[in-house]
């Protein structure tokens, strides 16, 4: 009796465990779980478009901000200061392009009368010729209406000369040098007056502030994160054994930690595309002799359907995933 005792007991526990082990390839082919989840979401790393002193700040730690609404103000004074300079320089090239157009029509009348001159002279000449070829007029003469001739032929390469270093600018304004790289700066210095009042991006809320009235800040340096709104969502890093049935679309349970006994849902949204550990600073090195195969992790995101409840970065989570 005893022995039929063992037996059944024997068989009793086999059958358990095939029972068991039954169930758990029913529920393994029906759900996917992992306590291995964290809260992300969308941060904004807030950085200044220029560099100098912060002379106010708007926000506070861990207040909800909407698109738009100010953060912070960095002196204005120096930027200002450059916008007069560039607008002093631009009325400086403008004035040089005026000269410019000046001394075009400048050498241009000079052109026209040295031509002028310079025909009457060769007119001169000529008829001079004639009078001493009869000997009505001395040599003397002659050579010195050949010497005039020749002085204003050179005036008129001259005043040739001139017209063409002067149209070496370009004849419209807008299209000078000069003219072009002031209106650049003025309109730089008018951007970054602009940038020196710096706005929200995203509606969200401000996390890890330490700026304060005075502080320096270098331009693209990040000073605080802006939690973006409604974007939150969950990292869950699954085995790669575990991933087989796992795709976009799926219907997901959540369990948050910080919500005990409260029940969430999301959707799978994307797949990652690397396990955690590809591109961490120090990636493990697989080609040496000690190596130990290890089963990677990776990450799922979930997005989550609109809740009320507050949720943190970094929080735990548990997600079931509903393969079938």
């Amino acid at each position: 009796m005893k022995f039929f005792n063992a037996k059944t007991l024997t068989a009793m526990a086999a059958l358990a465990l095939l029972l068991g082990w039954f169930a758990y390839q029913r529920y393994y082919d029906a759900y996917r779980s992992t306590e291995n989840a964290y809260i992300e979401a969308d941060v904004v790393n807030v950085a200044s478009q220029v560099a100098g002193r912060v002379i106010k700040v708007y926000v506070q730690e861990n207040q909800f901000v909407k698109k738009g609404d100010a953060l912070f103000d960095v002196d204005p004074e120096p930027y200002r200061i450059a916008l007069s300079h560039a607008q002093a320089d631009l009325a400086q090239a403008l004035q040089n392009a005026r000269r410019d157009h000046s001394e075009i029509e400048l050498a241009r009348a000079q052109i026209e009368q040295s031509e002028s001159d310079l025909a009457n002279a060769k007119s001169i000449a000529a008829r001079d010729r004639r009078l001493v070829a009869r000997h009505f007029l001395s040599q003397q003469a002659l050579d010195d209406a050949d010497t005039r001739m020749k002085s204003l032929q050179a005036a008129v390469d001259e005043a040739h000369a001139r017209l063409k270093s002067a149209h070496s600018a370009p004849e419209k304004t807008a299209e000078r040098g000069d003219v072009m790289k002031a209106e650049a700066a003025i309109s730089q210095a008018n951007l970054d007056i602009e940038n020196t009042h710096v706005l929200a991006a995203q509606d969200g809320q401000i996390s890890n502030l330490t700026l304060v009235a005075g502080s320096m800040v270098d331009i693209g340096a990040p000073l605080f994160a802006l939690i973006e709104k409604n974007s939150f969502h969950v990292d869950a890093n699954f085995k790669e054994t575990e991933l087989p049935g796992i795709r976009a679309g799926q219907q997901v349970d959540i369990e948050f930690d910080m919500y005990p006994g409260q029940h969430f849902t999301g959707t799978v949204e994307s797949l990652g595309g690397s396990t955690g550990t590809a591109f961490s600073l120090l990636p493990p090195q697989n080609a040496t002799g000690n190596w130990v195969k290890i089963t990677q992790r990776v990450p799922v995101r979930i997005r989550l359907s609109p809740t009320d409840r507050a949720l943190r970065i970094g929080a735990t989570a548990t997600v079931t995933v509903h393969i079938k």
